[in-house]
């Protein structure tokens, strides 16, 4: 039974049935209007929502710019770019082939150092999925997925120097190993394309690619990489009507080249047997582009601490990301026992002792001003130098002393300068990470004694280098030793030259017997380029790398060639003008002893120009050492000879650095 009743309308006289109903409804609709509502309290906006909402607006902006990009006419980005900065020229391919010059000499390129893929044959079972994958180069997709999965994988065996077990990596083969470095960076494409103009095609190119990580000699031993190169070569030129090949080797790839000469024309078993008039029989000419014939001051700073400038800036910003183990990874650790597995970094390093790179107290380079702009000349002068030769206003550097513990220590006398000899300091074993640390490094046992004893000696030298990275490496170096040398030979005719450890040293092998051939160096200048460094010790910490380019080192102005703790001198940002230009410049300059048969070398020099504006890319005048491959003087120079002209042809000779001044500085026996 109910106990709630709805309460009777009053009854109205004469009222009809449904007025009564009509009457209980309008007072159930006042009753919900008068009665309150609760209030609805607004949404809060999270950290999640604007998250959100980010990731959509940028998706939107990435759709809608691309669908624009897909939607314009091929022509609207030169359509703009000539709005704004006036009429292009044409590509040197264009130019040339109404000019009309056409396709000659097969061309070889020979790729460096890092710009060649790689992919996997055979891996663990962490690399499953990635047959055949690009491990470098493309998008280093992997590196972001599984990265240390990736760094086993791009490892060597630290005691062969080879394949570790279960792990096969090799190189990309065809035009496509080293045309782009990754997606939009090119090396070899801008070039190939205007090959491409005058009638060349694949089979009159051909990409010499080999795996890079690997000793020269080494190549041959495992992948047989020499033969390949000398079988193509010789079907080159029997294909095409017996024209010569023009070489193209670029950066790491000259020294790679250097050692193939000696090689092919060597007997076999070492070498390939195909006598000593190979080369004059096969080549025209070899166009050296960014030749680090002398090495390279970056590799010492690569395998001391595996720094450079711009790693040394980071990591001055955030020492978190490389220094500490980030989301379980030791950035720079991983990446040092990565590359002190691959033994062609040890190319790098710099040759000639202090007879080249200077001592204590004098470099060839010594007076650089580097606030100068210099200008087109072919007689080494410079807008600062005056008739006598001299460079007054100019701040004498000390870039003999690659590596100094110490701004003041860059500067001063030696004669002021107190150095312990570390070679015969005892290393030890109290390393106080050696327990906590992953990542094998050779650091490790080194001992706190060791490290103390490197930072006492206080200055390195080009001579001296060697024997700290023989103390610090020991593992590195017994490798490196066996397939590479540093030296200047006494007696060329000694039979200890003979071996594949010297044939990739300028200083310490000769020319082949082909008069008939050429040699250019081609380089960019006008790029501050890394060439002494200042370094302190790093705070002991865990898995911790011992030694640090000192970044608060500054020279105080503006003119100065010290910041961020490295010396700067003229060069292409990664090779110094004295490593690509001397060889060419004095050693191998007319009838030498280590150019006997007196081939003609020619100095190329490209003066850097920056990019006038976003839309041109890279530049086509640059001379930085990858984006020279785009540079439009230098792709014209190599397609007319390429097209048969000679280095009289293009006018011998262009120098814009100081390039013959410094030669003449270094007392070589010739």
């Amino acid at each position: 039974m109910s106990f709630l009743r709805r309460r009777k309308a009053t009854e109205r006289p004469n009222a009809k049935p449904h007025d009564i109903d009509i009457d209980t409804e309008n007072d159930d609709i006042h009753d919900k209007k008068t009665k309150p509502r609760p209030k609805l309290r607004p949404k809060r906006w999270s950290c999640v929502d604007t998250c959100y909402w980010l990731i959509g607006c940028v998706c939107s902006v990435w759709w809608f710019l691309l669908f624009l990009f897909s939607a314009m006419p091929a022509s609207f980005p030169q359509y703009v770019t000539e709005a704004i900065t006036g009429p292009l020229p044409d590509p040197p391919g264009v130019k040339l082939k109404k000019e009309g010059l056409t396709a000659m000499h097969p061309v070889v390129f020979v790729p460096g150092i890092v710009t060649g893929g790689l992919e996997l044959w055979e891996g663990h079972q962490c690399a499953e999925g990635l047959f055949r994958k690009r491990l470098w180069g493309g998008t280093f997709g992997e590196l972001y997925r599984r990265p240390l999965c990736w760094a086993e994988h791009m490892s060597l065996d630290n005691e062969t120097g080879l394949d570790p077990s279960g792990i096969r990596v090799r190189p990309v083969s065809g035009l496509v190993a080293a045309d782009y470095f990754a997606p939009g960076y090119f090396v070899w494409a801008v070039l190939i394309a205007n090959l491409a103009r005058i009638g060349y095609e694949e089979k009159t190119m051909y990409m010499a690619a080999y795996d890079w990580r690997l000793s020269f000699q080494n190549t041959e031993v495992r992948d047989q990489t020499l033969s390949r190169i000398k079988s193509n070569i010789e079907l080159l030129v029997a294909t095409n009507g017996g024209n010569k090949v023009v070489v193209l080797p670029h950066s790491m790839g000259v020294l790679y080249f250097l050692h193939f000469m000696k090689w092919v024309e060597a007997p076999a078993p070492m070498g390939g047997g195909g006598g000593s008039d190979w080369c004059a029989k096969h080549i025209k000419a070899v166009m050296n582009i960014g030749a680090p014939f002398l090495g390279v001051p970056k590799a010492v700073a690569g395998l001391f601490s595996i720094e450079a400038k711009d790693i040394a800036v980071a990591r001055a910003f955030a020492p978190g990301v490389f220094d500490k183990d980030v989301f379980g990874l030791q950035t720079l650790q991983h990446m040092m026992r990565m590359t002190r597995t691959w033994d062609s970094t040890m190319s790098m390093i710099p040759k000639g002792g202090d007879t080249i790179w200077g001592g204590l107290d004098w470099s060839p380079e010594e007076y650089f001003n580097c606030s100068a702009k210099k200008l087109k000349n072919n007689d080494t002068r410079t807008a600062d130098e005056n008739e006598n030769g001299t460079l007054g206003s100019t701040k004498r550097v000390n870039y003999g002393r690659i590596i100094s513990f110490g701004k003041d220590l860059a500067e001063i006398h030696s004669d002021e300068i107190d150095r312990m000899d570390f070679k015969g300091a005892a290393k030890g074993n109290n390393f106080t990470n050696a327990t906590k640390c992953d990542v094998w490094t050779e650091y490790h046992e080194m001992g706190i004694e060791g490290v103390k004893a490197v930072a006492d000696y206080k200055l390195y030298t080009a001579g001296s280098i060697l024997d700290l990275l023989r103390y610090v490496a020991p593992k590195l170096m017994a490798r490196g030793d066996a397939h590479f040398s540093y030296g200047i030979a006494d007696n060329l005719d000694d039979p200890k030259y003979e071996h594949y450890k010297y044939w990739s040293n300028p200083l310490e092998t000769k020319l082949p017997n082909a008069s008939d051939m050429e040699i250019y160096t081609m380089y960019g200048v006008g790029v501050p380029t890394e060439r002494a460094y200042v370094y302190k010790l790093t705070p002991a910490g865990e898995c911790y790398i011992p030694f640090q380019i000192d970044t608060s080192a500054e020279g105080g102005s503006e003119e100065s060639c010290l910041k961020g703790g490295v010396f700067s001198v003229d060069g292409d940002e990664t090779v110094p003008v004295l490593s690509s230009g001397f060889i060419c410049a004095k050693a191998w300059r007319g009838k030498t002893r280590f150019n006997p048969s007196g081939i003609r070398t020619f100095v190329r020099e490209y003066d850097h120009a920056p990019p006038a504006n976003l839309l041109e890319g890279r530049g086509t005048q640059s001379g930085a050492h990858v984006d020279i491959m785009g540079n439009f003087a230098l792709i014209e120079d190599i397609i007319r000879v390429a097209a048969g002209a000679t280095g009289e042809d293009l006018g011998g000779d262009r120098v814009y650095s100081d390039i013959f001044k410094w030669s003449e500085k270094i007392n070589l026996r010739l």
